[in-house]
């Protein structure tokens, strides 16, 4: 055993000095894969301001003689806001820290102590397509400025002091520089879209993608509610489609779980566009008990159904009771009414629709679908609410009303279809390359990044904005807020921002990742190996 142990000690210090020999001679080029893939920046902004000016002086906090002064407008959204940045303002760093602060005393000018909030109109009760969004910010000595006429430009002008403040890398010195912004977004309607049919999602969940979405400046909220495989929404005037329709009781929306999540986004600027999605994707609104909603697909097989009866009158009057419910709830002027994927196979072998469609003179089935949206365009117009429709509706040429927009999906990089769409006078939302349930191994939001229309619709207001899309079968609860972020977060800079630059972006999304990780959302790595030194 002696000569084992020998042996054995042998072993251990041949195999240190060779280690020792091999770390001590590392050629200098090996060691620029060390630390972080990418360096983040400090109190840079997410999304990027259109003007922004900084000078080389800095100011740093007293969180508790900090406060914001109001010299315009208030109201009490206002006041709410001012409770919800300061909480989010002096985070304290959770790790701890030996490092002195990395900024040379003389660049240190003074004291942050207070910013002026001056809002030049009465708040507004509702966000909309036409809000105004502009602010402007001036850092200055001792005090800031945050001007804005409405309280949705305050609310953007609040983000991004938010994010000019960060934490030196001693771990207790927060800081901001001195600067001038005036910013305001390229495009009017900057959305995501969350499935809640494919699997169900908290109201948690929501209300912290609807945070993560106010810290990009996203302004819309889409929330396809239900599908084929679930119908969560609870509707008063039919109570069994969730009843009956959804996975299960603990699986459906309230009226009190909408209005809270229509509340959680209005105190953020974000609307709320219901998506109620016909003729097609409908199976689970046949488990409510409504006769003759689903189109019965074969006599010999009856209990295999189909998209929506488009032949049955009663069917118009459930849609237009439901959807006038709906309308109400959700408060927004613009209601989807998807359109998507119609699978009309049962129509064309149901004897009482081939019937109908001989009495008619209707040649196809495309002429069945435009007598069917001519139904739920008369609907929305009794609503007083302007119809979305996705893609396919316009490429089959059903006929559609002067202000239906058509929501642009299903070919990734080809803005072509906008221009189209433009050109026939309809506004037109764009989400072709934004589907972040796709996902690989590696650096993609830079995929999403790339993806801009700017160049093909130029200045045409018809070209509303887009809207990221997350598809719920392979998302739920566990991992809809890392998936989500950073990747939306490089859509909404699209979006929003008037000049893209990928290269100088890659270390602002960085500093974004570890802002939206301290507020809370488990926001995965943008761009390889990195650490959030707070």
């Amino acid at each position: 055993m002696q000569s084992n142990n020998m042996h054995y000690n042998n072993l251990i210090t041949n195999s240190f000095v060779i280690c020792s020999i091999i770390l001590f001679s590392v050629p200098q080029s090996f060691n620029q894969n060390v630390g972080p893939t990418v360096k983040m920046t400090n109190g840079q902004v997410w999304p990027k301001p259109v003007m922004q000016h900084v000078y080389d002086e800095y100011l740093t906090f007293e969180p508790e003689n900090f406060h914001f002064n109001i010299t315009g407008y208030s109201c009490d959204d206002l006041q709410d806001a001012f409770k919800r940045y300061n909480s989010m303002l002096f985070l304290k760093a959770t790790k701890t820290f030996k490092q002195n602060t990395s900024l040379p005393k003389d660049l240190i000018i003074g004291k942050m102590e207070v910013l002026n909030v001056q809002m030049t109109n009465p708040c507004e009760n509702y966000p909309s397509l036409n809000m105004d969004e502009k602010y402007e910010i001036i850092i200055n000595n001792s005090s800031g400025l945050l001007l804005a006429s409405s309280i949705w430009g305050i609310l953007r002008g609040l983000e991004t002091f938010s994010q000019l403040v960060y934490l030196e890398t001693d771990g207790s010195t927060f800081v901001i520089r001195r600067t001038s912004i005036v910013d305001y977004p390229k495009f009017r309607h900057r959305g995501f879209l969350l499935d809640t049919s494919r699997h169900y999602f908290s109201i948690e969940s929501i209300t912290k993608t609807l945070d993560a979405m106010s810290y990009s400046k996203m302004n819309v909220f889409h929330w396809h509610m239900v599908d084929d495989q679930s119908f969560p929404y609870q509707s008063s005037a039919f109570p069994n489609l969730s009843e009956r329709g959804a996975f299960g009781k603990s699986a459906i929306y309230t009226k009190d779980d909408v209005r809270r999540v229509i509340k959680h986004a209005q105190l953020r600027g974000i609307r709320v566009i219901p998506e109620f999605d016909t003729p097609g994707h409908t199976l689970s609104w046949g488990l409510g008990g409504v006769p003759g909603l689903l189109t019965e697909c074969s006599d010999s097989d009856p209990n295999h159904f189909g998209p929506i009866d488009p032949t049955v009158e009663e069917n118009y009057n459930f849609i237009g009771t439901l959807l006038s419910e709906v309308s109400e709830l959700f408060q927004d002027n613009y209601l989807h009414l998807g359109g998507d994927e119609v699978d009309s196979s049962c129509w064309t072998t149901n004897k009482k629709i081939q019937n109908f469609m001989h009495r008619n003179n209707m040649k196809n089935v495309v002429e069945l679908k435009d007598y069917y949206f001519a139904n739920m365009f008369n609907i929305t117009r009794n609503l007083k609410t302007v119809p979305i429709v996705w893609e396919e509706i316009f490429d089959e040429n059903i006929h559609l009303d002067t202000n239906t927009v058509v929501h642009v999906w299903k070919d990734s990089y080809d803005y072509s279809i906008v221009s189209k769409v433009m050109k026939s006078g309809h506004p037109v939302l764009f989400s072709s390359c934004w589907y972040v349930n796709y996902i690989k191994y590696g650096t993609d939001w830079p995929n999403f990044y790339r993806c801009d229309p700017t160049a093909e619709v130029g200045d045409n207001r018809l070209f509303l904005g887009g809207e990221a899309c997350m598809w719920g079968e392979f998302v739920d609860d566990t991992n809809l807020l890392p998936l989500t972020w950073p990747r939306t977060s490089a859509v909404a800079e699209v979006l929003w921002s008037h000049t893209l630059n990928e290269t100088e972006a890659k270390y602002r999304i960085e500093e974004h990742v570890c802002r939206m990780r301290r507020r809370g959302i488990p926001a995965q790595p943008a761009n390889g190996p990195s650490y959030c030194h707070y």
